[in-house]
């Protein structure tokens, strides 16, 4: 018994679903030797069978999983005495192998386990089904295919990669929550607080990535964007300070002198190119 879903279009061009489903094989029932055009991952559901890539051959069972890189010469084979039924997704997409190098699963590692009715069992068992509605199926399963490489990355990070990929995280937090919040009074140690880890820490991401403390990063902002009042509306300068998040018209005008070496008033007068 088998079923199957296949998508030959794009749908998601950062991540994509193009092939899902679920099989009871024969007894010696074989792929390949063959490659395939995208990522796949195999859980086996029960019985056995073997995997081969580069040369290695795995011993599988209930629980163990599977992954194939496109373009690897692979092949699998369920056992003659108790075939293996298994589910698989297949997907691709531009963001698709950055995405997995979060992981540590890769054609030198490809074996890994799902806990018996754990998330990731739980999360491809809804990809499967998912797979058969009849209409506006594209946004579930994207979805679901992002939920199951974020559970992938929990389960089996790459711990090489983990470091970077987290620091990466809070810059990106922190620029949004700045984009976001600058009209506020906000604080560095506000933002901080948001993403959830110290101040220091946050002063030392951003001088190695921005070559700019926090708060060098929001003054230069805020005064930007106060610029941008200055030339485009006629309001007050103490209405323009209250919008990019400064309560003291004078620490504003002072600020604004500090970067632009004129005062707001001049600035409006002639402004600067």
């Amino acid at each position: 018994m088998s079923s199957h879903f296949s998508n030959h279009s794009y749908n998601n061009l950062d991540l994509n679903l193009y092939t899902c489903g679920k099989e009871s094989c024969t007894s010696k029932h074989s792929y390949g030797p063959a490659i395939r055009s995208g990522y796949m991952v195999h859980y086996i559901l029960k019985g056995k069978g073997i995997f081969k890539v580069n040369d290695k051959i795995y011993h599988l069972e209930k629980n163990d999983a599977f992954f194939i890189e496109p373009k690897v010469l692979i092949y699998y084979e369920a056992d003659e005495m108790d075939p293996w039924e298994y589910a698989w997704i297949g997907f691709n997409g531009v963001q698709a192998k950055e995405y997995l190098s979060r992981t540590c699963i890769n054609r030198d590692n490809p074996i890994f386990r799902f806990e018996a009715e754990g998330s990731l069992a739980r999360c491809m068992e809804s990809i499967v089904v998912s797979s058969t509605l009849k209409s506006n199926k594209d946004l579930l399963l994207a979805s679901k295919l992002y939920e199951f490489l974020y559970l992938m990355f929990e389960h089996y990070p790459n711990q090489e990669v983990n470091h970077e990929v987290r620091q990466q995280r809070y810059i990106k937090e922190a620029l949004l929550f700045i984009q976001q919040n600058y009209s506020h009074f906000i604080t560095v140690s506000d933002i901080a607080k948001y993403i959830s880890i110290d101040r220091s820490y946050l002063h030392r991401l951003f001088k190695q990535q921005l070559n700019k403390s926090p708060q060098e990063f929001l003054l230069h902002l805020r005064i930007e964007k106060s610029c941008s009042l200055l030339r485009n509306t006629s309001l007050k300068i103490g209405d323009i300070a209250r919008s990019v998040g400064y309560k003291d018209v004078l620490l504003f005008s002072k600020m604004f002198k500090t970067v632009n070496k004129v005062t707001p008033s001049e600035y409006r007068k002639n402004p600067q190119k």
